[in-house]
């Protein structure tokens, strides 16, 4: 007889060898490109019948936006309407937060996509934008009283509130406590959690706790502040309130808050996560502070909760694909381990934006900006620029393509204009619907800008055969090479040097442009950037860049798997692994076989079976020397 003792120490034998050799055989899935079955069970991928296989006729991904497509026209937007139209294999369910329910729609989508709308303000019930039945709404409510919300909710939500604030960040923390209330609001009410007297009284017994230690870096905030700030997660977090739906691969176009659905994606049902960063919103929320006259305590708060999410979003992708090299060196400040990256350059209509010869010639000499009126887009130092140039060349014209995005920045720029004299030199045209068109009115391209990713509007004018004058901010350099002249950010007399220089010597302007046009076309044609972006689908749904074809013997392991790990779930240990060894009989070649075998060890752990678990371990090294030697050979 063993003694309790000798029991417990060969129980904590077998579970720790049983995690090692779990973990061994995942490390062999990803390092040998098997298929774990547990992939295949957790899938939700539609399969039709094709002679002896059962194959996968489309991908289902969904792509998550976040103040951008399909609302609001830009960079990210032309981005996504690029991925969903052309990918017309990929079915698209479009994941877009916006500020409120009545913007303007501006792109119409095709027929392979649809929509779900989170307006985060101008609704008075959060659930408002679902089709939630009000009889569930109401059940809700009614059941989230004072006993729940401090027994259930206030536990998560001082978690929550900790990991916002801390200035160093535990990325997993924060996605388990985001999982746990997600589960949390598809059973009780949102509104009714968030605005109860308990969870305002731990709020504001948390923030002032941790204001009153000078160690922390936080400002003491007024009652506004907290008001503001508590209102700020209350907003930003409706989020957690939207069911989401099945994919086989998630895709935010931001490591921001739209992140928020692939992360819960990835943590409810194992949904590969794809992360793409056009531009580096924390940083980019850092520059924007100056401008929006908070007090210290809420410019702290909203930067550490953007660095939350932000990290959330690094920590979980499966890839990140930066559209440029010079976001990585931020990535992998915040940790993203360089094999997770895998940056895909945005690309372009090489015939859309081709150089037509017909067009007529400029009357004047003419540079030409495609931008919003922004302050990022440092419309000033371009402004500046043009009253250096027109000195040196009076007919120069200036034209601006671009909506008013900042109406105050507008009038700053209006008033400058007006004080250099320059009201018909230096133009603004508003928006076009034609790009390419505008870019072919200029004798050069300028962007101005002090913050970007990588710009469609210089890879766009390379296409249409312009040489480019732009700041060193960013992926410009990459995109620019040398074909075209990059100068300081903020230097209106470097920018006008570089202006004068081109206009002054169209021997230089058109071989720049022919150079420009060649460089787009061996590297940012949208050709290139479509088939990256569908590889990565395919790679991340299947683990391979082509669609995956699952032999018959593999469905049948799939489905008797499955049943397998419901029963071991809800503790029906022999059943689960009569059926564990049934998928096993399927297809004994399996590369999921070693996963299957850990899970009979773990089902003989749980029945105390400790010598049974020792045999299946046993099992589990010889397969997986077995199908090492099979790769090797």
């Amino acid at each position: 007889m063993y003694s309790r003792g000798t029991i417990y120490c060969q129980y904590n034998y077998y579970l720790v060898k049983y995690y090692a050799l779990f973990f061994i055989t995942l490390i062999l899935v990803k390092l040998y490109n098997f298929t774990p079955l547990c992939s295949l069970c957790n899938s939700t991928k539609a399969f039709t019948q094709d002679g002896d296989t059962m194959r996968n006729d489309r991908i289902k991904v969904m792509l998550t936006t976040e103040g951008t497509y399909p609302f609001h026209q830009g960079g990210v937007s032309t981005w996504c309407n690029f991925l969903v139209e052309k990918l017309t294999e990929v079915d698209f369910t479009i994941y877009s937060i916006i500020m409120n329910p009545f913007v303007t729609q501006k792109f119409i989508l095709p027929s392979n996509a649809g929509m779900i709308k989170v307006p985060l303000w101008g609704t008075e019930e959060p659930s408002e934008h679902l089709t939630t039945p009000f009889s569930k709404v109401y059940t809700a409510k009614r059941y989230t009283d004072k006993k729940i919300v401090e027994s259930h909710f206030i536990p998560l939500f001082q978690n929550l509130i900790e990991e916002i604030i801390n200035f160093k960040k535990n990325p997993l923390k924060l996605g388990g406590v985001l999982s746990e209330m997600y589960k949390y609001f598809q059973e009780y009410d949102y509104k009714n959690s968030f605005k109860s007297e308990a969870a305002w009284e731990v709020f504001k017994g948390i923030i002032l706790n941790y204001t009153n230690d000078g160690r922390n870096k936080l400002a003491q905030p007024s009652v506004f502040d907290l008001i503001q700030s508590l209102g700020w997660i209350y907003r930003f977090l409706i989020i957690l309130n939207t069911p989401l739906p099945r994919v086989d691969v998630t895709h935010s176009a931001a490591a921001a808050f739209c992140g928020i659905p692939s992360v819960l994606a990835k943590l409810e049902n194992r949904t590969p996560f794809l992360l793409t960063e056009h531009g580096v919103y924390l940083r980019e929320q850092y520059l924007s502070l100056s401008r929006r006259g908070y007090s210290s305590y809420l410019n702290t708060f909203l930067i550490r909760m953007i660095h939350s999410v932000s990290s959330l979003n690094y920590a979980l992708a499966d890839q990140v694909s930066p559209v440029c090299v010079y976001n990585t060196r931020w990535e992998k400040m915040f940790g993203v381990h360089p094999g997770k990256i895998d940056v895909i350059f945005n690309g372009v209509d090489q015939e859309l934006f081709s150089m037509r010869q017909n067009i007529q010639k400029n009357p004047h000499p003419t540079v030409v900006a495609v931008a919003r009126i922004d302050p990022v887009k440092d419309l000033i130092t371009l402004i500046r620029a043009a009253v250096i140039v027109k000195d040196r060349i009076p007919d120069v014209r200036f034209i601006v393509y671009g909506s008013v995005s900042v109406p105050e920045y507008y009038e700053e720029c209006l008033a400058l204009r007006k004080e250099l004299a320059l009201e018909e030199t230096f133009i603004f045209a508003g928006h076009t619907d034609d790009a390419p068109a505008a870019y072919r009115t200029g004798d050069v391209v300028a962007l101005s800008s002090i913050t970007e990713a990588f710009p469609y509007s210089v890879i766009e004018a390379m296409m249409t055969e312009k040489p480019v004058v732009a700041t060193d901010v960013g992926g410009v350099k990459e995109a620019v090479g040398g074909c075209g002249i990059i100068v300081r950010p903020r230097s209106p007399e470097q920018f006008a040097q570089a202006l004068i220089t081109l206009l002054e010597d169209p021997e230089m302007r058109e071989a720049l442009g022919k150079e420009a046009r060649e460089r787009a076309l061996n590297y940012f044609t949208i050709e290139r950037a479509l088939e990256l972006y569908l590889n990565s689908y395919q790679k991340l749904a299947f683990g391979v860049a082509e669609p995956k074809v699952i032999p018959l013997n593999l469905k049948r392991q799939k489905l008797l798997s499955e049943k397998g790990y419901a029963l071991a779930e809800i503790g029906h240990w022999r059943e689960a692994i009569s059926q564990f060894r049934l998928a096993i009989d399927a297809a004994v070649d399996s590369t999921a076989v070693p996963v299957l075998l850990t899970e009979i060890a773990r089902a003989y752990n749980n029945l105390g079976n400790f010598d049974m678990a020792f045999n299946e371990l046993e099992k589990v090294e010889a397969m997986v020397e077995y199908l090492e030697n099979n790769r090797i050979a």
